[in-house]
């Protein structure tokens, strides 16, 4: 690694190769950063993440399901890099079932990725950023952990205890490690389009029909979100819930 590379402030963003990950890479590197993206499975898009990121990003292989792949990659990314600046628990999965129908795989595979992942990687990480005294960890949530919906007991689960999870970080690591939730609405993601069937006119229509603005998210939109979060400007924010969806939801 160059001294260049080791002088660029470190983010590290779990699910960083796909979708809203994908952007969030994008703008952490557009911001200066040295970024790396944790993968589970897709190697064709770590590659092309790689490729893109034109070596100021590395994909790294884990499934932060399993505490000690989380550990393995927390320690490899701290040899290598030292402590992150930005931490973006990202990585998730879904697996809607009506409740009835719900097996102990879809619950116990949810909750193990969106919220213990982040858990196992978050501790592995931490104690360096706190000595370090800087840093903004990021989790990403959704508006459906403040507001169910039908099928999704494990998914709106999982993410309301990332919420919570959220300020109870925040408590101890303040004062100089901050940790806050995002919360997209409808994103324009290849996952979001299939999973809520937004390819068909009909239910897009009836979509942005609740959506105060009239318009899905684009990832850019949540990107923008992330910069203000993950930068100085939010130096003074901690423990807090931003919510990015067009105003779809009003609590």
């Amino acid at each position: 690694m160059t001294a260049t590379a080791r002088a660029r402030p470190l983010a590290v963003v779990t699910g960083g190769t796909r979708g809203l990950g994908a952007a969030f890479s994008r703008r952490l590197l557009a911001l200066g950063h040295q970024v790396v993206a944790l993968y589970r499975g897709d190697s064709g898009a770590a590659a092309e993440a790689e490729a893109a990121g034109r070596g100021r990003l590395t994909a790294l292989r884990a499934d932060l399901s399993r505490p000690a792949e989380a550990r393995t990659a927390a320690a490899r990314i701290l040899d290598r890099y030292g402590p992150p600046a930005v931490l973006v628990n990202n990585a998730g999965v879904n697996r809607d079932r009506p409740f009835l129908a719900m097996s102990d795989q879809d619950w116990d595979e949810v909750l193990a990725t969106n919220l213990s992942g982040p858990f196992h990687l978050t501790r592995a990480l931490a104690p360096a950023m706190v000595a370090a005294e800087h840093g903004s960890i990021v989790n990403i949530a959704a508006t459906t952990a403040i507001r169910p919906r039908a099928s999704g007991a494990n998914y709106c689960a999982a993410k309301a205890g990332l919420l919570q999870l959220t300020k109870c970080l925040a408590l101890e690591l303040a004062p100089h490690v901050r940790v806050n939730a995002l919360l997209p609405g409808f994103t324009d993601t290849p996952e979001v389009v299939e999973r809520y069937g937004l390819g068909d006119p009909q239910r897009l229509q009836a979509v942005l029909a609740t959506i105060p603005q009239g318009r899905t998210g684009t990832p850019e939109d949540v990107a923008d979100a992330l910069e203000y979060l993950a930068g100085d400007r939010s130096r003074y924010v901690t423990g807090q819930q931003l919510i990015v969806d067009g105003g779809h939801f009003m609590g």
